[in-house]
């Protein structure tokens, strides 16, 4: 059960990088982003997981957590899982934020949201570089003529 749980949700981010990636300006992916309802079955999920995962070892080894016995925690398959969950709802949340903004600034996301789908923190860090740059390097008049070419408000 917890492979196919695993598998289900691996397959239920996609559509929403994708949205994001592939079809930043379409009407229907800025409507689906700027809602939360994709978070909940993930977040459902992942609580099951946790709760699933969860032993009084575990719990007591959480506490008070030394890498040794955090690495023996994630050698249960239903752990794993729980932190696998955990990621791909932190990375597409942060997926989520770095789209808006982009959206919000004309700032160009893309390769960030690439990076973001497969190592959040680099994907987080691409951006705020990204932002910074263009926000250095692009006076204001430049932003409202980028701003109408490509849509965004």
């Amino acid at each position: 059960m917890t492979a196919q749980l695993f598998n289900i949700a691996n397959i239920f981010v996609l559509p929403f990088w994708l949205l994001m990636i592939v079809l930043p300006n379409w009407g229907v992916t800025r409507k689906v982003m700027t809602s939360y309802l994709p978070f909940i079955p993930l977040a459902g999920l992942y609580l099951y997981l946790f709760v699933s995962s969860i032993t009084p070892e575990s719990a007591a080894a959480m506490s008070n957590p030394q890498l040794a016995d955090i690495a023996r925690f994630f050698a249960d398959e239903t752990a794993a899982a729980t932190g696998w969950v955990h990621f791909l709802v932190m990375d597409l949340f942060v997926g989520r934020y770095i789209y808006l903004e982009g959206q919000r600034t004309s700032t160009w996301t893309v390769h960030s949201l690439v990076l973001c789908l497969f190592a959040g923190p680099m994907g987080l860090l691409s951006h705020i570089v990204t932002a910074w740059i263009t926000q250095k390097f692009t006076s204001p008049a430049d932003s409202d003529v980028v701003a109408s070419s490509t849509g965004a408000s």
